[in-house]
């Protein structure tokens, strides 16, 4: 991709990109991003890599991936280190199924407390709350 160095601003770098202005100074503090230099008395420029590669970081936080785990997936991007990036891909699957096993316990737990609501309409007592209050 070619770079045209100097063809863009922040402000029409970050509506490329659709991020905001101080999401690209984030990622620039954080090592995401380079910051180009300051010509004497003149306004950074941003090219098309620029473009490319916010993109391609929020698309890796879309997948779940931390900044810091982004940063790791940009140092393997030459296409040399295919065997690491699906390592950490691997990773991420691993700590999404584990998350979505948790979310299902949360979700049969869920449908048990309003299933108990459900067949003891009229007393005092609300089983969601007697639930609640006796989880340790």
């Amino acid at each position: 991709m070619q770079n045209n160095p100097g063809a863009m601003t922040i402000g029409a770098l970050a509506a490329a990109a659709d991020v905001g202005v101080e999401t690209i100074r984030f990622y620039q503090r954080k090592g995401l991003l380079s910051e180009p230099a300051r010509p004497a008395g003149g306004i950074r420029r941003y090219g098309d890599r620029d473009v490319a590669r916010l993109r391609f970081v929020k698309a890796a936080q879309r997948l779940g991936f931390s900044l810091d785990e982004v940063a790791e997936l940009l140092t393997l991007d030459d296409g040399r280190h295919c065997d690491e990036a699906r390592a950490l891909a691997e990773a991420k699957l691993a700590d999404v199924n584990a998350r979505l096993a948790g979310l299902r316990q949360i979700e049969r737990a869920l449908r048990e407390m309003i299933g108990a609501c459900e067949s003891t309409r009229g007393k005092v007592c609300c089983p969601v709350i007697v639930a609640l209050q006796s989880a340790h």
